[in-house]
């Protein structure tokens, strides 16, 4: 089975981080978002994927030029201009020729969901096109999916205001389609999936959805950002045993962390350096980065080759983007941007 991953945002809830890489690009635990999406399709049975390109593409060609991700081939196209959700799954079925069963996956998603079974509930459905749904506290930022006994979609609410929605059961980002979705989405302009395509596919009836429970995260903003980094140092200590696992923190061989400093939950990716009497709590420091002597860091991010002056205090939740300097002894809190 082939798939389709959408990657062509401009993420711009992480920036300033999105200024220099798309937000796929960023790296958990040292490696790209986009590898660890990779693994999970190959991991059923996935063994072509074609890229929804549209935010710097040159990135994840250069990145990948003999078309090969985690063991994936993969194809990128790379569309002509911005034709949101449902135009970027056409354009790219098209430009690969899809014509059988096909998955569609957000590139800014990790989860376990088991596809494999997701794609045995549509075929037994006889199903135009199934949607995995998870279930949130609060769905009013997503599209909210109600369904019938059997998994067939009423309709499709696209975020409702939490106190009118119907369900919490949210659309999770991965779909099962068959080749002729791809006749209800318009060829010019912007479509949307969620607004336009499914929406007409729920009242003829033929789109159906499928509940899940497995760990489902949406990576694109700055506190989930710092959580995926969090769970895959979670999962690489307990399916490695992997002893560079400190208190739920990981530091890169090629960085250096002064013995005095404290770390929890905390990221340290390569090249970094981290200086005395630091404390680094739920932090993510991306490649080049460094914190000096004193520093007092929380719930933030630390963006490549950021520097961080001596006894500075930022707090939840600071972005620091690529390059900038905080200077000595600053106080931040707050949803700081810098470098924006």
């Amino acid at each position: 089975m082939k798939a389709i991953i959408l990657v062509g945002g401009v993420g711009s809830r992480l920036r300033p981080l999105t200024y220099e890489r798309p937000k796929q690009m960023l790296p958990l635990l040292g490696t790209p978002m986009i590898e660890y999406v990779l693994k999970w399709l190959i991991a059923h049975g996935v063994k072509e994927a074609i890229l929804s390109l549209g935010y710097m593409p040159d990135k994840f060609i250069e990145a990948y030029p003999d078309g090969v991700i985690s063991g994936v081939n993969v194809s990128y196209a790379v569309e002509p201009e911005p034709l949101d959700t449902a135009g970027a799954v056409r354009y790219a079925a098209e430009f690969a020729n899809i014509n059988d069963t096909f998955v569609v996956v957000n590139g800014d998603v990790l989860t376990d969901l088991n596809i494999t079974e997701l794609l045995a509930f549509h075929r037994d459905r006889s199903a135009e096109a199934t949607i995995a749904l998870h279930p949130v506290d609060d769905p009013s930022h997503f599209g909210v999916v109600p369904t019938s006994t059997n998994g067939r979609v009423i309709s499709f609410v696209e975020k409702p205001p939490r106190e009118e929605a119907p369900t919490n059961l949210i659309n999770a980002g991965t779909y099962i389609l068959e080749p002729s979705v791809l006749n209800a989405i318009s060829r010019s302009g912007r479509v949307s999936i969620e607004r336009d395509t499914f929406p007409k596919l729920a009242a003829a009836g033929t789109l159906y959805a499928m509940r899940d429970d497995a760990y489902w995260l949406d990576a694109g903003t700055p506190l989930s950002f710092i959580e995926a980094n969090r769970r895959m140092a979670l999962i690489r200590r307990e399916e490695a045993s992997e002893e560079d696992i400190n208190e739920g923190s990981w530091v890169h061989p090629l960085s250096s962390v002064d013995p005095s400093s404290k770390l929890v939950g905390t990221v340290v990716d390569r090249s970094c350096s981290v200086g005395a009497n630091v404390v680094l709590d739920n932090v993510v420091m991306l490649p080049g980065a460094e914190v000096h002597s004193g520093a007092q860091i929380r719930s933030s991010i630390i963006g490549p080759r950021a520097v961080i002056g001596e006894s500075s205090k930022l707090g939840a939740t600071c972005v620091v983007g690529a390059n900038v300097q905080v200077g000595s002894r600053s106080e931040l809190s707050g949803d700081v941007r810098l470098g924006v």
